[in-house]
């Protein structure tokens, strides 16, 4: 049987909306299976105990993204 997924929210940065169940869209720091933080965006619940699909960054991935965002 497979492991669960073990996540732990280290900086909650950004709430980019809600739905009217109380799920956010968040851009959070978050830390998978004890490895180094990432920038995530994903939804939540608002206990943050069950998740939605989202996207990962690196620290490079998610500079790369703020400068490509500046130039715009």
């Amino acid at each position: 049987m497979a492991d669960k997924l073990k996540f732990e929210i280290i900086e909650e940065l950004i709430v980019l909306s809600e739905n009217a169940k109380g799920w956010r869209k968040e851009l959070n720091r978050v830390s998978w299976n004890d490895a180094e933080p990432k920038y995530d965006i994903r939804t939540w619940s608002p206990d943050h105990e069950k998740m939605g699909k989202g996207i990962t960054l690196s620290e490079e991935e998610f500079g790369v993204l703020l400068k490509e965002l500046g130039n715009k």
